[in-house]
């Protein structure tokens, strides 16, 4: 190939970085292995509270864009994640040159249905199948104006999903993501996720606490803590610890009548990663079987002994990878045997290299080079 043949344009749905939850772990370790092989990316971010990251300086170009949140675009037909993402200056941007486009999500494909693109090479990184994920959040979610939008959200997404079909090609999270796609618009491929790590760095032996993690602000995770509070943890004697960004008041009053469970708010990244390699246990549940849920994978790359329900690893190989519970019942009996393990070198290798089958950041940047270009 020759040097023009190496850029490409990412349109991010949000400033990925810091990486500090799943949909911009993907794409900021993505973007990093894609210029480490040679690509000259032209990074465009949406900008809505989280600020310039002078890091992202690292690729070819960077540029940033307004994220229009203001009310009336909640009325459009479209979904709101993709008509608040409307940018004619990023059209003009994009339109200076004829170098492919990767899209990150539903959420940034205008450009798919403006016909000034229609002889253009337009690729969509698939995070999850949205509109499936907006109806588990509704569930997820007890205030009714919230339930009330992901419900509308969903259904304006079903409606402009078939958008796709004009896309290049879709890169699928997962090999049941990849079989959806691929049954609706017959143009997908399986791209596994991108993180931090690449071999697996987890501590030997036995740690004395059981770690559940995540954004807490968002009502999936908060759901899972609350569960986890007050149906598994509260049954154990064993130190437990929830922690996570911007927790509601209200999980903090649910620990409190527990000496053992303690909540450790907004972290740094080293400050997690410690907390999560010390864990004896990680465990994870969820409700909401979408897509591919990347702190798992960050708690296999980094931690010991990983305890999820089956939502956590439905549609994935990771399932060999962890140990699979479902009632509290289970749960408590599987963390208490679990305490009593040890977490060993042979543990460490046959993850690495069941990892390393799937979770390779540069062989999966050359598959998209392949696709790309």
């Amino acid at each position: 190939m020759n040097d023009t043949d190496y850029h490409l344009h990412v349109i991010s749905f949000d400033v990925p970085y810091p990486a500090n939850y799943g949909g911009v772990i993907d794409v900021f370790y993505r973007v990093k292995a894609l210029s480490e092989a040679g690509v000259k990316v032209h990074l465009h971010c949406f900008e809505y509270g989280r600020g310039e990251a002078e890091v992202l300086d690292r690729c070819h170009e960077v540029k940033y864009y307004k994220r229009d949140t203001s009310l009336w675009k909640h009325f459009s037909r479209e979904p709101y994640v993709v008509s608040s993402r409307r940018s004619e200056a990023l059209v003009k941007d994009l339109l200076k040159d004829d170098y492919p486009i990767l899209c990150e999500g539903l959420h940034t494909t205008a450009v798919l249905s403006d016909s000034r693109f229609q002889h253009r090479k337009i690729f969509v990184r698939a995070h999850n199948v949205e509109h499936d994920y907006y109806r588990l959040l509704a569930e997820s979610e007890p205030t009714f104006w919230k339930r009330w939008f992901y419900r509308m959200e969903a259904r304006k997404l079903e409606d402009y999903e078939p958008v796709l079909k004009y896309a290049s090609g879709v890169f699928a999270i997962t090999q049941a993501d990849t079989e959806y796609f691929n049954a609706h618009y017959g143009n997908a491929v399986l791209v596994p996720g991108f993180s931090s790590v690449s071999k697996v760095c987890s501590e030997t032996g036995r740690g004395d606490y059981v770690l559940y993690h995540g954004n807490l602000s968002v009502a999936e995770n908060k759901k899972a803590a609350e569960w986890l509070i007050e149906n598994v943890f509260a049954g154990l004697e064993v130190p437990c610890v929830v922690a996570g960004l911007n927790p509601p008041e209200s999980l903090h009053k649910l620990c409190e009548p527990y000496a053992h469970v303690s909540l450790k708010a907004n972290l740094g990244d080293a400050e997690m990663i410690d907390l999560i390699r010390n864990a004896q246990v990680n465990v994870m549940v969820t409700d909401q079987p979408t897509g591919l849920k990347l702190k798992l994978l960050n708690a296999l790359y980094n931690g010991r002994f990983c305890l999820v329900n089956d939502g956590m690893v439905r549609g994935t190989a990771l399932g060999q990878l962890c140990v699979v519970a479902e009632t509290p019942e289970q749960f408590i009996a599987e963390i208490n045997h679990l305490m009593d393990e040890d977490f060993t070198e042979e543990d460490m290798e046959e993850r690495d290299d069941a990892l390393k089958e799937l979770y390779q950041n540069d062989k999966n940047a050359l598959l998209l080079i392949h696709s790309i270009f």
